[in-house]
């Protein structure tokens, strides 16, 4: 099922969501009772998604407000930079990887993680804004987002996928100056409205994760082209590697990585400006798309 979160009649709800008819359906209507927020939803889904029917005609899409799938999540968003081999290439050409100038230290020998705050997250439609006199090199990420249902220490590779809940897209936007100056990622990577997400978020039967279409065009110029086959370390690998130490909970977020295209990677750099639209498809997840105000 694909999940969303929408605002209807005042009021901020649940609902499973069909993309083809363009309706929604509210999960009080498909449960039968009442779910909080998605955090609840996927905490109880196991238990009650053999009583999901839809047994109604839904409301059309055109008469609510799509939010992001989880507007504020519980904790900073898990992401995993370097992840493809081509933009690992590329960003270390940029110049802007402190932790590596030499094209033979571009690809990780184990995953790169760093968070970004909840107050990052913004809803497809939403504008990211624009941090004038802070910033004037923001760049785009597209990227797969993993959504953990199942917690857990020391989850392995095996089990991993039992883990999953769904997933989502991501733009893991970035301030690139920041980036570089501080020598690390958190700073760059967490402005607020810099984590665009959405437009909803599909179960894990939905989607062959492991080889998923990735997309990201600015304005009309289609930047990024890859699939998700071609991570470095895949899905079972970062979760294996979050929970050797870290106990993830349901509704964690991990930002998978981005493949090549950034604005870093051409020559010379292709910065985003005010009123760039950044446009994020990948298969089976719907389309996300921001504009910088």
């Amino acid at each position: 099922m694909k999940f969303v979160t929408f605002q209807y009649e005042g009021r901020r709800k649940i609902g499973v969501i069909d993309p083809d008819t363009q309706r929604v359906w509210p999960i009080e209507s498909v449960l039968g009772g009442p779910v909080r927020d998605m955090l609840d939803l996927i905490r109880r889904y196991d238990a009650a998604k053999g009583e999901m029917t839809l047994g109604s005609v839904g409301i059309p899409l055109a008469d609510v407000r799509v939010d992001a799938p989880i507007p504020r999540p519980d904790r900073n968003i898990f992401c995993v930079g370097k992840n493809y081999h081509d933009h690992a290439h590329e960003f270390t050409r940029s110049g802007f990887d402190a932790g590596s100038k030499l094209a033979a230290d571009a690809i990780p020998e184990a995953p790169i993680f760093f968070t970004k705050p909840p107050e990052t997250v913004i809803a497809n439609g939403d504008p990211i804004r624009y941090p004038h006199g802070v910033s004037d090199s923001l760049d785009y990420e597209a990227e797969l987002g993993v959504v953990i249902g199942k917690g857990g220490r020391g989850i392995t590779k095996a089990e991993a996928y039992d883990h999953v809940f769904g997933y989502v897209i991501i733009n893991d936007m970035t301030a690139r100056d920041w980036q570089s100056r501080h020598k690390q990622w958190f700073l760059g990577k967490s402005f607020d409205t810099f984590c665009p997400m959405g437009p909803w978020l599909a179960t894990a039967d939905e989607v062959d994760a492991a080889n998923l279409g990735l997309r990201c065009w600015v304005n009309n110029e289609l930047r990024q082209n890859a699939n998700t086959r071609d991570l470095i370390f895949d899905i079972p690998t970062m979760i294996e590697t979050l929970s050797a130490g870290i106990t993830l909970y349901p509704g964690d977020i991990i930002a998978t990585g981005t493949p090549a295209g950034v604005g870093i990677g051409f020559n010379p750099p292709k910065f985003l400006q005010p009123g760039d639209r950044v446009t994020v498809e990948i298969d089976g997840l719907g389309r996300l798309s921001n504009v910088l105000d």
